[in-house]
């Protein structure tokens, strides 16, 4: 099938984003009254924090399934079909919650099965915008996508805290048909052909040859300084300065809101990062790449920093806006980055293994916040973590230097590759 031109592109773009938006809303809702509810049953720091180990250990012990997958099988079905099995995980959880027996064992066993769904559903769906368009116009798409991905953090969040308040089953139930949604958009769109791509044979399949497959794409990454210093920094800096785990208590705790306040304080994450993106759809950054990432981690640093050390909820409010438009800039910049850099056929596995660093640098990350927030509470440890963020920013600006080095995307490099 010819790649997609005028009306069919313009038309696959909008269901890319329509997926996007919806699963990225589904997420976000869900993981917010997630966090609510396992404190209002716990009351525990350290029960926020096993929550986002539980979401994070599927795409972690999965990696070299989930990767290969992506590579071997249309992404489209991949995705779609993660997306449909993530609605039925929230689906039954909904009508459990409905019975009001809720208590914290099934909630970790229901984000567990969702985390394991969409461990599946994001290497893929993170390959599509690099599948979809020419290298060149890949970052403007890389924009679009990610100010749609800021949207649903927005709207999920807010949406999610009312409709709480509803009853604690709805925000399940909403987030299942967001999946469903999800899954339905992105088989409409289609995907250009991977030129120079040559089928695998069937005796290929193999799960020795699978295993060999997943190497590959761990062995690309640590030969190219670029890839790995990219996604590196955004593992080890999210994971010192993730404080998203810690709002509820936070909200609860420190700065006296509730649900809604919560709600708004996620929100907030949303609205930074929208922000920033729709700047970026229309003046993209083209060129200091390096310099600029790695400026932009170390202001999410410095907003992480003002977040632990204040009362005020207006001032959470705003070093929230700070901190997410400056990840806005990192994530704009590694997800146009690291398609260019990686060849078609190594996108699945390659995008897998980032799935990871970024699930890491959220999800075990928020364990790590879990941890240390026990131990000296919630303030102290969001504190301490956007210091040590600062220095892991100063750290791979003097080890990365290719990466700070970087001054445009390699759009002409990808084209030899497709």
């Amino acid at each position: 099938m010819d790649p997609p031109a005028g009306r069919g592109r313009a038309r696959s773009v909008v269901a890319l984003l329509v997926a996007v938006f919806a699963a990225d809303a589904s997420l976000w809702m869900v993981t917010t009254v997630a966090g609510k509810q396992v404190y209002d049953l716990t009351r525990s720091e350290l029960a926020l924090g096993l929550l986002g180990l539980a979401e994070f250990a599927p795409a972690f012990l999965l990696v070299f399934v989930t990767g290969v997958i992506a590579d071997r099988h249309p992404r489209r079905r991949v995705a779609a079909a993660g997306a449909a099995a993530g609605a039925v995980v929230l689906g039954v959880f909904a009508a459990y919650s409905a019975t009001r027996s809720v208590t914290v064992l099934p909630l970790f066993a229901a984000m567990i099965f969702a985390g394991t769904a969409r461990a599946f559903t994001d290497p893929a769906m993170r390959s599509l915008p690099a599948d979809s368009v020419p290298a060149a116009d890949l970052p403007r798409l890389s924009a679009r996508v990610a100010f749609t991905r800021q949207v649903g953090q927005i709207l999920g969040p807010v949406a999610g805290g009312f409709l709480y308040l509803v009853d604690v089953s709805v925000p399940y139930a909403a987030g299942a048909v967001l999946l469903a949604v999800a899954g339905v958009a992105v088989l409409v769109m289609r995907t250009r052909p991977a030129a120079g791509v040559a089928p695998r044979a069937a005796a290929d399949t193999g799960t020795r040859r699978g295993i060999r497959e997943a190497r590959e794409g761990a062995r690309f990454i640590r030969s190219q300084p670029v890839l790995l210093g990219a996604i590196s920094l955004d593992l080890f800096a999210v994971l010192f300065g993730g404080a998203v785990a810690l709002l509820p208590a936070i909200a609860e705790d420190r700065l006296g809101v509730g649900v809604v306040g919560l709600g708004w304080l996620r929100a907030a994450i949303g609205i930074g990062s929208a922000a920033v993106t729709l700047f970026l759809i229309v003046r993209p950054i083209t060129r200091r790449v390096g310099r600029t990432l790695l400026v932009a981690v170390a202001v999410f640093g410095i907003g992480t920093v003002v977040l632990g050390v204040t009362r005020s909820f207006a001032v959470a409010f705003a070093a929230l806006v700070i901190a997410s438009g400056a990840d806005a800039v990192s994530v704009f910049i590694r997800s146009t980055l690291v398609p260019l850099i990686t060849p078609h056929n190594m996108r699945g596995r390659v995008l897998a293994l980032e799935s990871v660093f970024i699930g890491a640098s959220n999800q075990l990350g928020a364990f790590e916040s879990g941890v240390v927030g026990q131990i000296l509470g919630p303030a102290l440890a969001v504190g301490l973590g956007g210091a040590a963020t600062l220095v892991i920013a100063a750290t791979w600006w003097l080890r990365f230097p290719k990466l700070r080095d970087v001054d445009t995307f390699p759009v002409a490099a990808s084209n030899q590759q497709e």
